[in-house]
């Protein structure tokens, strides 16, 4: 396991999310050997939710909790949870992004915890567990997956680059504008992809994999950590038309410096 590496190097409160995120996962990784066992109910077209996220979700609070009791809480399937009136600090987690993946049994998918400190991420932890692939960022300390530290990819042009996204299902974003984004961005660029799992899109980011992604109607436990690990990596983040209120409006366009700029002209004016 790569965790007693990571634990030599990390402050407390990452050693305290890593932690929780490798406990977590351990019935990831069973459940998934296990698929058709699992419970499952529908919240929307496209939109699941199984007994995996339920049984992550409270792990990872159990686990948090007990560490920093007094913290508060907004989380996937919960919703909010307060802490002490006074803190200013608040777990945003995903316990399993990547639901239609994983029911699907597509090893494609990530337990994901944020720290927001009043308005500001502080740390975050992205956590792959069938790759064992810890990405991890701390507010002015860097990115790193597992002891690797991280940059966004060094690709100038946007005929060199390949772009993540993330495409509307159901009544979830505006097919009409997205396709009218992907008209624009397919010729001139080297590629899309489509995973489905906006937090890994986020850190492959983060870890020059893909060169840029974008998506609109995302909450804020889908890019929370991602946000921090990209900046802290080198990169871009603000929303599709270019304004900061990522957590809020629920868009996200992260990317390295040379086609940010580039890239949110391009989508902006859609």
């Amino acid at each position: 396991m790569v965790a007693t590496g990571r634990a030599m190097i990390l402050s407390p409160i990452l050693n305290v999310m890593t932690a929780a995120a490798e406990k977590a996962a351990r019935g990831l990784i069973r459940d998934f050997g296990e698929l058709e066992h699992l419970q499952v109910s529908k919240k929307g077209l496209g939109d699941f939710v199984s007994t995996a996220d339920k049984r992550s979700e409270s792990i990872l609070i159990q686990e948090l909790s007990k560490a920093r009791p007094s913290y508060s809480f907004l989380t996937e399937e919960t919703g909010a949870i307060p802490g002490d009136e006074n803190t200013e600090f608040c777990w945003i987690i995903d316990p399993l992004d990547g639901t239609l993946n994983f029911l699907h049994g597509i090893p494609h998918f990530a337990i994901v915890i944020a720290l927001k400190k009043g308005d500001e991420i502080v740390a975050s932890v992205t956590y792959s567990p069938l790759q064992d692939e810890m990405y991890w960022a701390e507010k002015g300390k860097g990115a790193f997956l597992n002891q690797r530290r991280l940059r966004v990819s060094g690709r100038r042009h946007l005929d060199e680059a390949v772009i993540a996204i993330g495409t509307p299902f159901g009544d979830h974003g505006d097919i009409n504008t997205f396709q009218k984004r992907l008209e624009k961005i397919m010729p001139i660029t080297a590629g899309t992809r489509r995973f489905g799992a906006a937090a890994l899109d986020l850190a492959y980011v983060a870890a020059g994999k893909f060169d840029a992604f974008f998506e609109d109607h995302l909450k804020p436990w889908d890019m929370a950590a991602g946000i921090l690990l990209v900046r802290e990596a080198g990169g871009y983040v603000t929303e599709v038309k270019g304004d900061k209120n990522m957590l809020t409006s629920g868009s996200v366009l992260a990317a390295n410096e040379y086609i940010h700029g580039d890239l949110q002209k391009i989508l902006g004016n859609v």
